[in-house]
């Protein structure tokens, strides 16, 4: 697997506010699918093992070096108060930007870059957690092999990054 580097950054026509579409990373984490903003993602990494950094959160698997800059890698399994990853040969890491920094996100594989109609994003249950809700809606994405029957197809959670609130752990790690 090679890494693979995504344009990002400033908004583009091509990513959104063409009739409302927006551009999504999918991946797998677990059983479940989520999704993310492309407009976040910088890269896509083959996993590497983080060099492991001392009194930092679990869920800080360490930092790796990115063409010379040093991001913290989080398990993002960790993060949300999963069980952690078990590492294979699809794992890898969605490196993206938050808040101005960027961060290497350890996920199980990633599955496709899809077009929602930003109308048909659904908001997230109003359940009572200890933290903000880091889902920030969600949108049912057709399965490639059902174009044709809108009712088939992955209910994905879409990834509020900001919400995860680890820019203040991210100073810490790099």
């Amino acid at each position: 697997m090679t890494d693979l580097t995504i344009a990002s950054g400033s908004k583009t026509h091509d990513d959104m506010d063409n009739a409302g579409e927006m551009k999504i990373v999918t991946f797998e984490l677990g059983d479940q699918v989520f999704g993310i903003d492309m407009r976040s993602l910088i890269e896509i990494r083959e996993w590497a093992e983080p060099t492991p950094l001392p009194s930092v959160p679990s869920f800080i698997l360490g930092v790796s070096n990115l063409r010379g800059t040093v991001i913290p890698i989080v398990g993002l399994a960790e993060r949300l108060g999963w069980k952690p990853s078990v590492i294979h040969p699809r794992s890898c890491v969605l490196v993206v930007a938050i808040s101005g920094k960027q961060a290497g996100f350890l996920i199980d594989e990633v599955n496709d870059i899809v077009v929602i109609q930003q109308s048909a994003i659904q908001p997230a249950p109003d359940v009572e957690i200890q933290e903000a809700n880091v889902i920030s809606g969600l949108v049912q994405v057709p399965d490639r092999t059902s174009e044709n029957d809108k009712d088939a197809g992955s209910m994905v959670l879409l990834l509020d990054l900001d919400a995860l609130a680890i820019t203040r752990h991210l100073d810490m790690a790099a």
